[in-house]
């Protein structure tokens, strides 16, 4: 079987990246497959001592066919980071694996993900395999499929990427233009066309929540596994666009199942348990603020030694 190149875009989390890293050399495929590492550099001086560690641990790293390690001169934030590194590794080859460097894998993931990308190769209507299965209450299939795409250990191909349209104004008229938000939102219980126009102010920087809207409007399905292959051990407040919710937790399958074709239509019953998992998840205003500020005291504490 053609293994996907995989990549994983790092920052200044060596203690996150080196879990990252672990689990993937655990998995099946991982010594037959191509990894490509990019590491972003410093913002200002609070980042350099980490920056370093990430980078002497990423030469450090064994047990792949081969391993390329780009280091970036400058600080090119996380969107910015990911959209050059797909674009350029989907110029050279047909399909790509992506991880970041708060993603622990299950050790059945690589299997999961390059039996899929051979499958829907050719399905014109399939944009993206994902790794992560939001942790609902019902019982899921096996796998399913959900119009969009996501972001938490995922896969694509060269004719997939090509529809990713960086104009995030151009993604929000189009979604207002034709009374898509309702259902871009999952109807209305997670506010992604909020994150939009956030993108689009300036208030975040999110080449996730593009992607998203860029599969949605060309009306393109994802494959989600039903047991969830990702756990994210990023929300700790550690990264871009992370923030402390353990209800994202999940645990991780060991089973390694063999692979078994789904007919790429949009699962209408997932898509409603994932609306009703995002409903469960809110958190009033006044709950996020006081968890910022207990991380924020902790770390202050840290810092004077106590």
């Amino acid at each position: 079987m053609k293994l996907a190149h995989i990549l994983v875009f790092a920052f200044n989390r060596p203690n996150h990246f080196r879990q990252t890293i672990e689990a993937l050399q655990k998995n099946k495929y991982a010594q037959e497959s191509s990894i490509t590492i990019y590491c972003d550099a410093s913002r200002n001086d609070s980042d350099v001592l980490n920056v370093k560690l990430v980078r002497d641990f990423a030469k450090s790293i064994a047990g792949f066919k081969s391993i390329e390690i780009i280091e970036q001169k400058s600080n090119k934030g996380l969107a910015n980071s990911i959209i050059d590194g797909v674009t350029d590794t989907l110029a050279k080859y047909d399909s790509v694996i992506v991880l970041e460097d708060d993603l622990v894998s299950s050790p059945n993931f690589l299997n999961y993900m390059n039996n899929a990308l051979r499958m829907y190769e050719n399905s014109a209507n399939v944009i993206s395999i994902h790794g992560y299965c939001y942790p609902v209450q019902q019982q899921m299939p096996e796998s399913f499929f959900l119009r969009g795409a996501d972001c938490w250990g995922w896969a694509t191909w060269k004719r997939g990427w090509a529809m990713f349209e960086k104009d995030g104004e151009k993604l929000l008229k189009e979604l207002e233009a034709k009374a898509l938000c309702k259902e871009f939102d999952f109807y209305n219980s997670y506010p992604y066309t909020k994150m939009l126009k956030n993108q689009n102010s300036g208030k975040i920087d999110s080449w996730a929540i593009r992607w998203y809207a860029s599969a949605f409007l060309n009306n393109m399905l994802t494959l989600y596994p039903g047991v969830s292959l990702i756990k994210n051990i990023g929300n700790d407040f550690s990264g871009t666009n992370s923030w402390e919710n353990s209800r994202f937790n999940v645990s991780l399958t060991s089973d390694n199942k063999t692979f078994v074709f789904v007919e790429p239509i949009e699962n209408v019953n997932a898509r409603e348990a994932i609306a009703s998992f995002f409903r469960s998840t809110r958190k009033s205003t006044f709950l996020k603020i006081k968890s910022k500020l207990k991380f924020l005291t902790k770390k202050f504490k840290g810092y004077l030694g106590k």
